[in-house]
């Protein structure tokens, strides 16, 4: 019997202590030998020799190779089952108190396991054309670069995990973004928050006139079926209200409760990090609106729902969302531009410390993304640099005046 070449050259370096030892007990053969002073016996569950003995030398090459630090390659997992076994239960428990990250985790994995090509790929196979036709297939079914981006990420997040935890021997392909991503720098002009604001509380006008309206119709008077009466039909308004002054991410608002409005301030503890936990002053309009609620609220939420969360979500505001800037006559926008309107216009008037801060960020890089210098407010800078310049060259204090008047 030919033994492999590692148990042979361990054989020769243990002094030959793994000489063939097969023997049969009654019809079944067994092999016994003694590795490093322990005995080792085990059955082969085989009746023909031959096969015990090839079985015993692979018990034997398997030792040997765990003495000289060679071991068995582990199977490469596809990337559908490295998904289901390690990286959504990963996920799960990662950010399980975070809705919005799991919710984009989880759309993520659907469409990279519904692409069969990746799916069934093991992850040390995938190449870059396999991660570019699941790029053509997500543009042929006429997604935005955007949402494609958001499942590139996904895809990238799942590659450097199976690096770290050791699932692949080799270096997987880099999972590069599509460019002509559309970012949200979208501001509204104070015309447009005036008209939306207008719209939205004809939106909150509306619904009042068809309670009304449904009191006096057929179904009230005749039939004894009274409608049900709208709770909270300017939600809209109040909430926009409130995200364009304070500029909360449009969840953050959702969930807000009273105990966090105190002292004239929004105090937010929670958030998508550490320092998403802030204190935000009121506007005056906003502190308005918050007293004229608190007289009404049957709620610990301050905009309450009909959910199962029990406050309003994002498909609440989704209907009169639209029907309020369709009325105001302005182009169509998420409800997240009113943050970016919010710290735009706070930019020109605080430091970036401050304004980050506010903003909830955790560093001033991001910060910047969300900063739109507008037309008039570049010119006004401008203007006060060159007025700064000219006195300085002139040593005139005379210009102070002309200065305070640009600011």
């Amino acid at each position: 019997m030919r033994l492999d070449h590692a148990t042979n050259v361990m054989a020769r370096e243990k002094g030959g202590r793994v000489e063939m030892a097969v023997y049969k007990r009654g019809k079944v053969w067994w092999y016994k030998f003694t590795w490093d002073g322990e005995p080792i016996r085990e059955s082969t569950k085989q009746t023909n020799k031959r096969v015990a003995e090839q079985i015993e030398a692979a018990h034997k090459t398997s030792l040997a190779k765990g003495e000289v630090g060679i071991r068995d390659r582990a199977k490469v997992p596809t990337l559908r089952d490295f998904i289901q076994q390690k990286f959504s239960p990963y996920i799960e428990a990662r950010f399980a108190s975070k809705r919005n990250t799991l919710d984009y985790y989880r759309a993520g994995i659907k469409n990279l396991s519904e692409f069969v090509r990746l799916a069934n790929c093991r992850l040390d196979k995938i190449t870059v054309q396999d991660i570019a036709a699941f790029v053509r297939t997500r543009l042929d079914a006429g997604l935005q670069v955007t949402s494609i981006n958001r499942q590139l990420e996904v895809l990238r997040r799942i590659f450097k995990l199976a690096e770290e935890w050791n699932e692949i021997e080799k270096r997987l392909p880099r999972v590069e973004m599509l460019g002509g991503e559309r970012h949200r720098d979208r501001v509204l002009s104070p015309d447009e928050e005036d008209r939306y604001l207008a719209g939205a509380a004809a939106v909150g006008v509306q619904i009042q006139d068809a309670y009304f309206r449904a009191l006096g119709g057929i179904r009230a008077r005749l039939r004894g079926k009274q409608p049900i009466e709208p709770k909270d039909p300017f939600l809209l308004r109040d909430v926009a209200t409130v995200l364009v002054d304070c500029a909360l991410r449009p969840e953050e608002s959702f969930r807000l409760r009273w105990e966090y409005v105190r002292d004239g301030a929004l105090n937010i503890p929670f958030g998508k990090t550490e320092n998403a936990r802030r204190t935000i002053p009121l506007s005056e309009r906003a502190l308005r609106l918050m007293e004229a609620r608190k007289l009404t609220a049957t709620s610990d939420w301050v905009f309450q729902a009909p959910t199962k969360s029990g406050h309003i979500e994002k498909s609440t505001l989704k209907k009169p969302h639209a029907k309020a800037y369709t009325i105001a006559n302005v182009t169509s926008f998420p409800l997240y531009t009113f943050r970016h309107t919010c710290l735009t216009r706070w930019a020109a008037h605080m430091d970036p410390y401050t304004l980050g801060y506010l903003a909830g960020h955790s560093d001033f890089s991001t910060t910047k993304r969300y900063i739109h210098p507008q037309t008039q407010t570049v010119l006004a800078a401008m203007e006060r640099a060159r007025v700064a310049q000219s006195r300085h060259k002139t040593g005139h204090s005379g210009d102070s005046d002309r200065l305070s008047q640009v600011a």
